[in-house]
């Protein structure tokens, strides 16, 4: 008997979809149980300082209000394992925006009523929220994000980047972004009479909520259910528990009714997270011909007070290129602002986009096409560590892309095609994102009547998880695809990692894959048929993720642009843009080609149109909301190409598969900025590229 066509690749329809259209599909601040209250968190209006009194009662004299948690009547919390989420436990004001109070009521209006009228006052201190090349409390951290050493060389680099025929020594700057999902950060927590748990949470694992308010309010981590079953967007603001959660959980531990706390868009920049703004030094230096001698990157970012973390903008200059000689480094300082966090290929994004606008700044110093000069530089083995690549289709992406794009017609020359008042230009920038990879656990059981079931705590971001384990799971179980149903967004079910870092297909897959044939097995080697209540099986990943590769995992891209610039007004319009991937096996085309898109699309928006701006005064993000905050709407995007080649990698996982949910963004804003500098010749090494930055240039 003949095996059925393999699901995997084919262009399956979400399933979820039908949910979304029509409203069925619920969100975490859609769960509202029997007696709900609502809570209203109340930000710091200090940058830095302490709590000195909180006066409630005019706040508690307003109808439908219950209470008012502050520091002083708040539930203790034990042990934090992230220290974002201590809110409410002290009278330290550590940013501006920081919780220090909660008003719970009957409605959100009744808690907003409450809320402005708490009277707080503050004992404030001086406070340094400005990000400098000189600032003297920059420091070297003894690792990055992801574990990656602060600094790595390799050669003689001063040397080499001194006696280079070419030489491209440059500062790019980048201010600090925000992520904006579409859904607020939001919880609905409710105890039981037994001290159990549930929380309705919008993020992107529950699991690691669970095990975070486990550790939070000291109890088992089975006296928690948390619930991600459909989540608007995060983009990594949501791969961390949020303090709303927590302020949830004690709210209805304190009024013993269900508590639900949506954060106003106002408050979501102070506490959920951000981009933290970086200045990247880049130096190349390369022979005539176009041979890299001398890469060195070194950046420098800020972080809290309340944590450490660090941007890890020049890991990707580690493997990207190859050089005899290279330095990339990174120094932080802490400062009195809200604490970074993961933000759409967190690290590659922004350092990407440093990298690549000098590797176009090099192309123009050699006279040499930008296209040339990347593939020219191509490594056989991975720089940084010597491992030979898993798999690196750069140089087909660009050859593919050029080809594409009509990339060779150009004339190459800077300011030179003009149509009217607009100028005209296009530009290319290479990309890449690491593969990464974590245990996970997965359940299998097949039904008498043929049906299937696969449970795994995966959380759906909008990507198509559900669709893409489905079509997974078909194919390692030879059974038609409308035979399997996923059960996913829950921590009752098997322990799976967060969707963050592109892993969550390869991570979640890898199990659901492992489970399914093993059942597989099992159901084979059966001489009857299937007991009533069905065969399950349950495996994970742990021994084989936890085997280190000889191989060096990336995926790879290029990006082209065109774009318009006004010469009268200096805005630039997108005109079309194209990226060809390469990123293994592409196991859903439809779903593939939405995430590919939809990190170009945040590519344009970080070029072009996204900013958030720290007032020195007031010590806190002026752009607060979506009518400052501007993402790119349909207008700004009128034509964008997403494409792959066919990549065969059997040194990743039993799917063959990478991660490709960020490496669309990564390299775009790079291939936008270069595209206006080929417009109008003019090198602006800081985004976003917006009207005001561009017009004096062009008078």
């Amino acid at each position: 008997m003949s095996q059925a066509p393999s699901p995997l690749g084919t262009p399956v329809l979400r399933h979820e979809g039908r949910e979304k259209v029509t409203g069925t599909a619920r969100y975490a601040a859609e769960h509202t149980p029997p007696g709900c209250l609502y809570g209203r968190p109340v930000p710091a209006t200090i940058a830095r300082g302490r709590v000195d009194a909180i006066r409630a009662q005019e706040a508690l004299a307003l109808p439908g209000v219950h209470a008012v948690l502050t520091h002083d009547n708040a539930p203790r919390l034990k042990e934090l394992d992230d220290p974002v989420l201590a809110v409410l436990q002290n009278d330290r004001v550590p940013h501006r925006g920081w919780p220090v109070a909660l008003v719970v009521a009957d409605t959100p209006e009744g808690a907003r009523a409450g809320a402005e009228a708490l009277r707080i006052t503050y004992e404030t201190a001086g406070h340094d929220v400005l990000l400098s090349e000189d600032h003297p409390g920059l420091y070297t951290p003894e690792t990055v994000n992801g574990g990656y050493p602060a600094v790595r060389e390799r050669g003689a680099i001063e040397q080499a980047f001194a006696t280079a025929p070419v030489q491209i020594d440059a500062t790019y700057t980048i201010g600090a972004l925000h992520n904006h999902p579409m859904e607020p950060h939001a919880t609905t927590a409710q105890w039981d009479e037994g001290g159990h748990l549930t929380v309705y949470d919008s993020s992107q694992g529950s699991t690691k909520v669970r095990d975070s308010l486990a550790t939070a309010f000291g109890i088992r981590p089975q006296q928690i259910t948390a619930v991600s079953e459909h989540v608007g967007g995060g983009f990594g603001s949501k791969g961390t528990p949020r303090p709303q959660a927590v302020l949830a959980a004690m709210a209805a531990r304190h009024t013993g009714r269900p508590v639900k706390i949506a954060l106003p868009r106002r408050q979501m920049p102070a506490v959920t997270g951000h981009r933290a703004p970086t200045v990247q030094h880049v130096r190349l230096g390369a022979d005539l011909d176009g041979t890299l001698t001398a890469v060195g990157h070194e950046i420098i970012t800020h972080t809290s007070t309340v944590k450490e973390f660090v941007e890890q903008a020049a890991v990707p200059a580690r493997i990207m290129y190859g050089s005899a000689t290279s330095r990339t480094a990174h120094r932080v300082v802490a400062l009195d602002v809200p604490s970074p966090s993961w933000m759409r290929a967190p690290g590659e994004a922004p350092g990407m986009y440093a990298l690549e606008s000098a590797m176009d700044e090099l192309a123009s110093a050699l006279g040499m096409d930008p296209v040339e000069l990347r593939i020219r530089n191509d490594p056989a083995n991975e720089p940084d560590s010597g491992r030979a690549f898993s798999s690196r289709g750069l140089a087909a992406c660009l050859e593919k892309g050029a080809a594409r794009f009509g990339w060779y017609d150009r004339d190459p020359r800077p300011a030179i095609r003009e149509e009217g008042p607009l100028l005209l230009g296009t530009g290319v920038a290479a990309a890449t994102y690491p593969v990464y990879i974590a245990p996970s656990s997965a359940s299998a059981h097949a039904a008498p009547d043929g049906s299937y079931r696969i449970r795994v705590n995966a959380t759906d971001i909008g990507t198509g998880a559900r669709t893409v384990l489905a079509q997974i799971a078909a194919d390692a179980l030879d059974a038609p695809l409308e035979n399997v149903r996923i059960d996913i967004g829950s921590s009752d079910l098997p322990d799976a990692p967060l969707a963050g870092g592109s892993s969550g297909t390869a991570s979640w897959g890898w199990s659901v894959h492992k489970a399914c044939t093993l059942l597989r097995q099992q159901t084979g080697e059966r001489t009857g048929p299937v007991p009533a209540d069905g065969l399950t099986v349950t495996a994970d990943t742990q021994q084989e993720t936890a085997e280190e590769s000889p191989y060096a995992r990336h995926a790879f891209g290029a990006h082209f642009a065109e774009v318009a610039v006004h010469s009268r007004t200096g805005e630039v319009r997108l005109r079309r843009m194209l990226g060809v991937f390469a990123a293994g096996r592409i196991l859903n085309s439809r779903t593939a080609r939405s995430q590919f898109i939809g990190g170009m699309t945040m590519g344009v928006g970080m070029a072009l149109t996204e900013a958030s701006t720290m007032d020195p005064v007031f010590g806190d993000f002026t752009e607060s909301d979506l009518a400052s905050y501007h993402v790119p709407a349909c207008a700004d995007v009128p034509e964008i190409e997403a494409h792959w080649i066919d990549e065969e990698d059997p040194h990743l996982n039993p799917m063959g598969s990478k991660g490709i949910g960020e490496i669309g963004i990564v390299g775009a804003a790079a291939a936008v900025g270069n595209a206006v500098r080929h417009a109008t010749g003019i090198r602006l090494r800081s985004l976003p590229l917006t009207p005001d930055t561009l017009l004096p240039y062009l008078l």
